[in-house]
């Protein structure tokens, strides 16, 4: 059984592991911290790019620099080590040759290719303790979990709103309904996230660039636009060299002014007024997207709702009333209290002089991406 300091260390890996939240993908984010043989500290790592060491790597090697000795000690990792030979070699291989004598992880791998390392651990005489923590490690690797095992990308519809749920007034100016301080925590979301997606109706109202500004040494996300007849313009911010852009179309779209523009041509949705989700994130999926912020607008929202495509919420809510304008949620398929989308709030944090909500949907439900207005 996991004693206190092994519980402690895995709390210690679970925060090391969101350090490369937006960096590793298509690989989980991993986080290992090394005890030695008297139960203290002496290694800590975590994998912090596709195709670079592995957590259990990197703490192992700043034992070594440290000049620990880890013979007889443990590694406590947020994800069962791998048992493959890819563009590393495997960690369960690498903690028997540095002479872990136990290994404590919380999530099992599910990832065909790569599970079995507690097996091989254990038939090299490692003692092995799988599940410490294992929701906690699970809900900071959601993303790459969901990627495996429902493959599609993990999606986090974030908004702001006044307290009336206005996303906009009646004349349509939105800037600025949330502080400062939200508009940069939302640019934290967009460096943990491998897409942002925005609707054709936000393009043509905001201009927006979707880039993650104000923060050092980031993977910029791929920037989606669901433009289901292609009526992006060419010079629109979005079509910048500051990121990797995809403009998503019908499969009858004239794409012709979009030359250089990458695209994916997609079926439409069953009313053939917009692009079918499933289709969409089948072909991020495709492209290695794990996780995916959508920014908006509210018929984009909607219909991701609807489509039961939505796995957290965020919003940002601001000390204002409006009384009229847009609302952030668009036409969800919900028409009656009975079918109401219930959510579990898993966290309320004051941003600045605003409220962050943040909820995971409870029930979803079924649907199609209907063009944005």
């Amino acid at each position: 059984m996991a004693t206190a300091t092994e519980a402690d260390a895995m709390r210690r890996a679970i925060a090391l592991a969101a350090r490369a939240l937006g960096s590793t993908s298509p690989n989980p984010v991993v986080g290992c911290v090394v005890l030695d043989a008297r139960g203290r500290t002496v290694g800590e790592g975590w994998h912090q790019r596709a195709g670079g060491p592995h957590a259990e790597v990197n703490a192992l090697r700043a034992a070594a620099e440290a000049g620990h000795d880890v013979r007889g000690g443990t590694a406590v990792v947020t994800l069962e080590p791998c048992n493959h030979t890819g563009r590393t070699g495997p960690c369960a291989q690498g903690l028997i040759d540095a002479g872990i004598a136990r290994v404590v992880y919380a999530v099992a791998d599910p990832n065909p290719t790569a599970t079995g390392g507690a097996a091989t651990l254990a038939a090299a005489g490692i003692e092995t303790e799988g599940g410490l923590l294992a929701d906690e490690a699970a809900a900071g690797n959601a993303a790459w979990l969901t990627s495996v095992l429902h493959h599609r990308p993990f999606v986090v519809w974030k908004y702001a709103a006044t307290l009336d749920g206005r996303s906009a007034a009646a004349d349509g100016t939105s800037r600025w309904i949330s502080s400062a301080e939200s508009r940069a925590d939302v640019h934290r979301l967009r460096a943990e996230a491998d897409a942002v997606v925005v609707g054709s109706g936000t393009l043509r109202a905001d201009d927006p660039h979707l880039a993650v500004r104000g923060r050092e040494d980031v993977t910029q996300p791929l920037r989606v636009v669901v433009d289901t007849n292609a009526t992006v313009k060419p010079g629109a911010r979005v079509l910048d060299d500051a990121a990797p852009t995809l403009i998503a179309v019908a499969e009858d779209a004239d794409t012709r002014h979009l030359a250089g523009v990458e695209t994916v041509r997609l079926p439409r949705g069953a009313d053939g007024a917009g692009l079918d989700v499933a289709a969409l994130l089948t072909a991020l999926h495709e492209r290695g997207v794990c996780s995916l912020l959508l920014e908006g607008g509210s018929t984009l929202a909607g219909a991701f709702l609807a489509a039961g495509a939505v796995d957290r919420v965020i919003g940002y809510l601001a000390p204002a009333l409006l009384g009229s304008g847009p609302t952030a949620l668009g036409d969800a398929g919900i028409g009656t209290i009975a079918q109401a989308l219930r959510l579990d709030v898993t966290d309320v944090t004051r941003v600045g002089p605003d409220l962050r909500i943040t909820a995971t949907p409870i029930a979803p439900a079924t649907a199609s991406v209907p063009e944005e207005n």
